[in-house]
């Protein structure tokens, strides 16, 4: 009679560690351990393109998010499906060739993300994710000695990221036609940046700090503040009001960027202050948010000119 009672006690473990292991891979748990942002890497024709996801949910039952390509700005997800394990979401183009969405697949494995893109051109790759750092900083930073990342007479510190059209004249920085990006040799966590800048009616750059956050510049004088005007960083944060100045005119950003918050003066007003910035940016250097990067300047949005770059860094 001991068989029996020892069989039924075994068979009812098994039911119970059977039915815990259905419950942890649940689509409701799944959806729940997907939550958060995700820096990518999406591996294309042999490039490896930085990207951004964002999850979250919407009520109780619904997952949404928002989604960063290598370029264009930070766009909605209307809804993440979650079913057998993986999840999947469509996004309509942004600047992408073609007319038909960008579909993503993915699982989460091990703590990442791993999947598939169909692009726009309805070929497929692969790419990879792990949670973005929270960046979370403690304490009053204490600075160091202001750097001069411009010497005024030539391009010494700086690297072009392509053929370069920089050039240096009467002390000034100057990108005159569309090409290269530029960027600094020297990289910073956290830091304080002076600089100044000038564009020709019309134009368009940015400046990114870390190489991943870009801070919008463009002929925007007289338009409402937006996403996608001057002083914002790109497709997340909006400043307060549009301190853009006529083009042709010398106008400064003075910008603190400390972990994720970031405050901007912009012409001497305060446009942002200390907000935080969820996530890279269209056209990042790379999605490695937790490693210091440089300064950089865009370049390929048409003619502009920089002088009196000085930043001060963080002391470590």
């Amino acid at each position: 009679m001991k068989y029996p009672k020892m069989l039924l006690m075994v068979t009812m473990c098994l039911a119970t560690a059977i039915h815990a292991n259905v419950r942890a891979f649940s689509p409701a748990d799944l959806k729940k351990d997907l939550e958060g942002r995700w820096d990518l890497v999406i591996q294309k024709e042999g490039e490896s393109l930085p990207s951004w996801l964002e999850i979250e949910h919407s009520g109780t039952q619904t997952l949404v998010g928002r989604f960063v390509y290598a370029f264009g700005s930070a766009r909605p997800i209307a809804v993440i499906n979650v079913a057998n394990g993986k999840f999947n979401f469509s996004i309509p183009p942004q600047w992408e060739p073609g007319t038909r969405n960008m579909d993503f697949e993915g699982e989460l494995v091990d703590g990442k993300l791993k999947g598939t893109m169909v692009y726009t051109d309805g070929k497929s790759y692969t790419w990879t994710a792990g949670r973005a750092p929270l960046l979370k900083r403690k304490g009053e930073p204490v600075w160091g000695e202001p750097i001069k990342l411009f010497t005024g007479v030539d391009l010494k510190g700086w690297r072009a990221m392509g053929n370069n059209q920089w050039i240096v004249e009467h002390g000034v920085l100057r990108s005159p036609k569309s090409g290269a990006n530029l960027v600094s040799e020297q990289t910073f966590t956290d830091f304080k940046l002076h600089v100044e800048f000038r564009y020709e009616k019309g134009s368009n750059s940015g400046v990114y700090l870390r190489g991943r956050y870009e801070v919008q510049i463009a002929d925007d004088k007289g338009k409402e503040p937006g996403k996608g005007y001057l002083g914002a960083i790109y497709g997340f944060l909006t400043p307060s009001e549009m301190a853009a100045k006529e083009a042709g005119e010398w106008q400064t950003f003075d910008i603190t960027l400390i972990g994720r918050m970031v405050t901007i003066v912009a012409n001497g007003i305060t446009i942002i202050s200390n907000q935080e910035i969820p996530g890279i940016t269209g056209g990042a250097i790379d999605s490695k948010e937790g490693e210091p990067g440089p300064v950089l300047f865009q370049g390929d949005h048409g003619p502009v000119d920089f002088r009196n770059i000085v930043i001060t860094p963080i002391k470590e």
